[in-house]
């Protein structure tokens, strides 16, 4: 499916801390590859993170386990492929995405406030709850493990995987 000519696909998973990003686009990696299609993902962490970021359990693990072709982590502070920024900024979005190999997808955690199509996780047991759909108009769907209301936005089971990779094919018109 995979052609090296055309840009990647791109889709993101936002949500506040233990709102159930990682195991969805832990879950969605695995449906999306299962399907056919070329995935990486971007991760951005809030956090400082160490060298030592490709352990078992670590979210760059699960990603690359779940069958990403390429991780990239992104922190404020460096960026994986491990490189050292040394006091220089943050890479913007796209100088991480320009660093990329040819995929179908790239499916991005965390970056709440790119523009690129997504969909928020909600979790219950999540501290922060305030929703960010209302004030994101990139945020295509919401995906919760709770009844979820006022809302014109399509909303899923958190643990509906096939149903929200379906969702992802259709909005970036992986389909086409």
């Amino acid at each position: 499916m995979n052609d090296p000519l055309r840009p990647p696909k791109i889709f993101g998973i936002a949500g506040w801390k233990n709102s159930g990003k990682t195991g969805l686009m832990v879950r969605l990696v695995s449906e999306m590859t299962r399907r056919g299609y070329m995935v990486s993902t971007i991760k951005h962490a809030h956090h400082d993170f160490d060298i030592d970021i490709d352990k078992v359990g670590a979210d760059s693990y699960r990603h690359r386990e779940a069958g990403a072709h390429e991780v990239t982590i992104v922190s404020s502070t460096r960026f994986a492929i491990m490189h050292e920024l040394r006091g220089a900024p943050e890479p913007t979005f796209e100088e991480i995405l320009s660093r990329l190999g040819p995929c179908d997808l790239v499916l991005i955690e965390g970056y709440k406030r790119e523009p690129v199509p997504k969909i928020e996780a909600r979790r219950e047991e999540s501290a922060h709850r305030e929703p960010l759909a209302p004030s994101d108009p990139h945020i295509m769907a919401i995906a919760a493990d709770h009844p979820v209301a006022d809302t014109g936005l399509p909303v899923f089971d958190l643990d509906d995987t096939q149903a929200i990779a379906d969702f992802v094919e259709k909005v970036t018109g992986l389909r086409d």
